[in-house]
């Protein structure tokens, strides 16, 4: 599952570093032509409901938020909306998402972004003991308990996937 071998820490990875919170890592073969998270799952041998994408959204005000959903959920942006506090809210353009969190597209990380903007993580984060999400760099996965990373990036739990 997880393998252990010397691998660049991305900046997900030194803030967890600097906080002292134990965390594992999963390094999977990247795929240019499929970068979701169902793959990452497929390629790691582990449930897509375990694997969560991060998502980034404009709301009123061209606020930005952070959303941390199962790879294979679809955001349900009414719910979104209303648990950022917004009357509606839109996706950013992927050609902005590098500017804006410092993050690539299929290696965006909740962890580490260029500010700290809101985060919500779908509530079904709780039903495990770890959750697998990007450490910032295409083919690398934190491990982590759900209210490990909530605790630390300030994160709510709320239902914000499509039923």
């Amino acid at each position: 599952m997880a393998k252990k071998q010397k691998i660049d820490k991305t900046n997900a990875m030194r803030q967890l570093d600097a906080a002292g919170i134990e965390y594992e890592m999963a390094e999977y073969d990247v795929d240019e032509s499929d970068l979701s998270g169902v793959h990452a799952a497929e390629e790691l041998g582990v449930s897509e409901d375990e694997v969560f994408k991060t998502l980034v959204t404009r709301g009123y005000n061209n606020l930005l938020s952070v959303f941390v959903i199962p790879s294979g959920a679809n955001l349900d942006l009414k719910k979104a909306a209303a648990a950022s506090g917004n009357k509606r809210i839109e996706m950013i353009h992927v050609k902005e998402l590098f500017d804006l969190t410092g993050y690539i597209r299929g290696g965006c990380s909740p962890i580490g972004m260029k500010k700290q903007y809101p985060t919500f993580i779908d509530e079904t984060a709780v039903l495990f003991d770890k959750i697998y999400f990007s450490a910032g760099k295409r083919g690398v996965q934190i491990i982590l308990s759900p209210e490990t990373l909530a605790d630390f990036i300030g994160a709510e739990f709320a239902d914000i996937t499509k039923e």
